[in-house]
């Protein structure tokens, strides 16, 4: 075991498994990040800065969990093993867990390697000999982060016997992005690096270190000047109840993707922390009593899966939304709560007449999604009353669904504007039963389109109807000019983006997934399941 401390003002260390052993941690300020604990502390430089706010990738590790399924897909040898940027993650989340870096990777070979050294064959590790081998790094500088997402598909693919195809290695680095060497040559060492002999995570060890880690939840504090700041990490959901309640004005803290950025880029002083990720009945997601329950601390992977397992047609925006670290480490709840007006989960919810559910100590209250906002960044949230989960009717899930999402870059970008819409036909007929209309990005908060909505109930799902539903989203909307988009064409595409609805679900000749997403240019096995179950 090892520890680094600064002083001894912690109520509790914070330990978690680091390059082969135990580390504890004390008197490191709440949010400092895994990143410059990495590099200043631990002197592990190898995981670099970039844009220090969860966009360019230079700074992804691997995080180790212990799976709470051993046959769960994704999971390695005991462990759940998911990729996150260090540069937003706060150091006392690792608490129990495990943190991978590219400095990892050589210890890795080194225990493949045989006693005997002149018959020594690994140098390097696969991800990384490969990388060399197709010229994969340029500058190099955001080539760790290559190799980390690399790494992680490598060990999960490893585990079940399969290799990736260059679309789904696409997908595993679209949050790292390269201005040098270009995605080619990276590509290639994805596929490469399972032509050379393999070198596997030794995970037993790894495993029986977490188990020895598992406690009944951290109290951590450090000073910040004469004051002392608090992170606070329950285990269950009644724990979390009680300290929401004696601490209403805390920082709750999911994912770290918005909050992490708060702190890196504005430079706020969050004062004490309440840490729901390591609350597991907060990451549950089940079917029962006639809807889709998503616990508000279930990972956006992990939420939007379960979705496109119900509703094909939401692949696209799935695997549009951020980047799969981003996606690893945000959750669904924490998106809907942050009550952005540009947030990509609450318009395809909303398509989907989701409700809402708050708790304070042992009360709990539902409302449907669009009745939670208020205004911009306000909400009905009560002191002492957090987000506890999402409910998805399935009968809304038997609707046409379709969303969009609307950026200046394909992969992990912030939308212009984001839409989310189901309509449901009378049967035996062309006139439409219900619609839901909702956009992000087109006011101060997310919401439906009311007049837009009216235009259509009850007429017949045609060109004319379609023309007049475009006409009256004029009325629900008054759209702003910024960096992303104009209001005129703001307005614009959300008009467009109706007529491509009525295209794709029109009674005659409608337009194919295939025939509408760029996917069918790029083979993706994900997009090409959900355009056959449509």
């Amino acid at each position: 075991m090892s520890t680094e401390s600064s002083n001894n003002n912690s109520t509790q260390p914070v330990r978690f498994f680091h390059r082969g052993r135990i580390v504890d941690v004390s008197g490191v300020h709440p949010t400092r990040s895994v990143l410059d604990w990495l590099r200043e502390d631990a002197h592990c430089t190898g995981t670099k800065e970039g844009c220090n706010e969860g966009d360019c990738g230079a700074c992804t590790v691997v995080i180790g969990e212990l799976a709470s399924d051993a046959n769960a897909p994704g999971t390695v040898g005991g462990l759940q093993l998911q990729t996150v940027n260090a540069c937003i993650q706060f150091l006392p989340t690792l608490h129990g867990k495990a943190l991978f870096t590219v400095e990892d990777l050589k210890a890795q070979c080194a225990a493949a390697q045989p006693q005997d050294k002149k018959h020594a064959v690994h140098t390097l590790h696969p991800v990384q000999q490969a990388m060399v081998d197709c010229h994969g790094s340029q500058c190099g500088f955001c080539t760790p982060g290559f190799v980390m997402s690399l790494w992680s598909a490598y060990e999960h693919h490893q585990a079940e016997g399969t290799q990736p195809t260059r679309q789904q290695l696409a997908d595993e680095l679209s949050g790292n992005l390269c201005r040098c060497t270009g995605y080619r040559p990276i590509l290639d060492a994805g596929q490469r690096m399972f032509d050379l002999p393999a070198v596997r995570l030794d995970t037993k060890p790894v495993v029986a270190a977490l188990a020895a880690l598992q406690n009944d939840g951290l109290d951590y504090a450090a000073p910040l000047g004469a004051r002392v700041d608090h992170f606070h990490a329950p285990k269950t959901i009644a724990q979390l109840a009680a300290l929401r309640e004696q601490k209403p004005r805390a920082q709750l803290l999911a994912g770290s993707t918005d909050v992490g950025l708060w702190v890196n880029k504005q430079f706020r002083d969050l004062g004490d922390i309440i840490y729901v990720g390591d609350v597991a009945e907060m990451k549950a997601i089940e079917t029962r009593a006639g809807e889709l329950y998503i616990g508000a601390g279930a990972s956006l992977e992990a939420a939007f899966e379960a979705l496109v397992q119900r509703v094909p047609s939401l692949a696209d925006v799935w695997l549009r939304f951020a980047s799969p670290p981003i996606r690893h480490a945000g959750t669904m709840g924490g998106n809907v709560a942050n009550g952005s007006p540009i947030g990509d989960s609450p318009p395809v919810l909303m398509s989907l007449d989701a409700e809402i559910e708050l708790r304070r100590g042992d009360v709990l209250r539902r409302m449907p999604l669009p009745d939670f906002y208020i205004d911009y960044m306000k909400n009905q949230l009560q002191p002492g009353e957090f987000v506890q989960g999402l409910a998805v009717p399935l009968a809304a899930m038997r609707r046409q669904v379709r969303a969009y999402k609307i950026s200046k870059r394909f992969d992990c970008d912030i939308s212009a504007l984001c839409a989310g819409f189901a309509i449901e036909l009378e049967q035996g007929s062309d006139t439409v039963k219900a619609v839901r209309l909702a956009f992000g990005g087109m006011a101060a908060i997310v919401k439906r389109a009311a007049n837009a909505e009216a235009a259509l109930v009850g007429k017949p799902w045609t060109q004319a109807s379609v023309a007049a539903a475009k006409l009256a989203l004029a009325q629900d909307f008054k759209p702003l000019s910024d960096m992303r988009a104009s209001a005129d064409y703001r307005l614009q595409v959300a008009q467009n983006l109706i007529q491509r609805l009525w295209l794709e679900t029109r009674a005659e000749d409608p337009l194919s997934l295939e025939e509408t997403s760029v996917w069918s240019v790029m083979p993706h096995a994900t997009v090409k399941a959900a355009a056959e179950g449509a």
